[in-house]
């Protein structure tokens, strides 16, 4: 009995310590006390002998940072939590958020914003909730949408947009729309127009984050050697020789899917619904057993089809750090020739 007890006391005691630590806020909610952005000062209103030579200090910089620069997050997984959560707590106020995806409960380990209350619910729903409820002034607008259902006037309402996607495909659709919203007079870019995308992305221990100015610097489609390749196996170990589960579940995805269209005829395969999912898993798990393979799941079978990319926690911190850095730099005159842009346009 006493062991039974033991754990009720200790989640209790969890739950008062993090009612505790809870702040009051939110949109709308005034929140600023004395000495908040000191720390935020210290890098807008100041020089230092690492600052770009044509930075000038101002507290024209903090305003703006609080009161007008919008920034659209592209991704609530493990990358973009760490990302909301460095802007909100750095000043940004006006953040939005878009992500097509639910919360699973493989996401818990690493994605801090949820809990296993919020399992099945849309990621930006619940992030922006947990980001909007725990930071005064803070204001996260979700999306659960892709990013294809927003035309050009929804992106030309952002100062700057930070990608923390797992797909190359998604990064190259919206490295295409942004440029698409440049505009030259005379052959020269108006940099009025250009507006800074910062991608970042992790895997494992390794990670990346660079600036991508449209017009002005190496894009996305320019430099995708950059990314590394996606694991791929020989179609001819997958249809007659396969000797790991992952072979199995390429053999369902590649070659009985389409033969069988268990869905209705030209259905493609959806990574997200999981209907199709456990079809996959099912016959994986059939194929598997022809050949004595053991190992094959469900999540390695998400995991498979998505191509998830393996996560870790720290890597996802350092990565947003980085990030967020930037975002300052953008928006602080840091980089001259767009914070034309971003101070003076808008």
């Amino acid at each position: 009995m006493a062991d039974a007890v033991e754990p009720e006391k200790k989640r209790r005691k969890i739950e008062e310590l993090t009612d505790k630590m809870a702040v009051d806020g939110g949109c709308g909610d005034s929140g600023d006390w004395e000495g908040r952005w000191n720390h935020v000062k210290k890098f807008l209103e100041r020089s230092g002998p690492f600052t770009h030579p044509e930075f000038e200090p101002s507290n024209e910089s903090l305003q703006f940072l609080l009161e007008t620069c919008k920034i659209l997050v592209v991704g609530a997984g493990g990358l973009g939590c760490e990302l909301l959560k460095d802007l909100a707590l750095s000043g940004f106020r006006q953040i939005h958020v878009i992500d097509m995806d639910t919360i699973d409960v493989s996401n818990l380990n690493r994605q801090f914003l949820f809990r296993p209350k919020d399992v099945g619910r849309p990621k930006a729903e619940v992030a922006a909730e947990f980001i909007n409820d725990r930071i005064p002034d803070c204001c996260v607008t979700p999306y659960f949408k892709k990013i294809q259902d927003f035309d050009e006037s929804f992106y030309r309402e952002f100062h700057i947009i930070v990608c923390g996607l797992d797909s190359i495909i998604a990064r190259r659709w919206l490295n295409g729309m942004l440029v698409s919203l440049l505009n030259y007079e005379d052959g020269v870019l108006q940099q009025s127009s250009v507006i800074p995308l910062i991608d970042g992305g992790t895997e494992g221990f390794k990670g990346n984050a660079r600036v991508i100015l449209p017009g002005m610097s190496a894009c996305v489609e320019c430099t995708l050697e950059l990314y590394p390749p996606q694991i791929n196996f020989p179609l001819c170990t997958i249809a007659t020789m396969p000797r790991l589960p992952e072979h199995c579940i390429e053999y369902v995805r590649i070659l009985q899917w389409p033969k069988e269209q268990p869905f209705g005829e030209g259905v493609q395969l959806d990574g997200d619904d999981p209907e199709h999912i456990q079809w996959i898993f099912k016959n994986s798990l059939e194929r598997a057993a022809q050949f004595n393979i053991r190992g094959v799941t469900y999540r390695l079978t998400q995991g498979v089809v998505k191509r998830i990319i393996p996560a870790v926690a720290s890597t996802n911190a350092v990565i947003a750090g980085k990030i967020n850095i930037a975002n300052y730099s953008l928006q602080s005159n840091v980089l001259s020739a767009v914070s034309v842009r971003l101070v003076a346009h808008f």
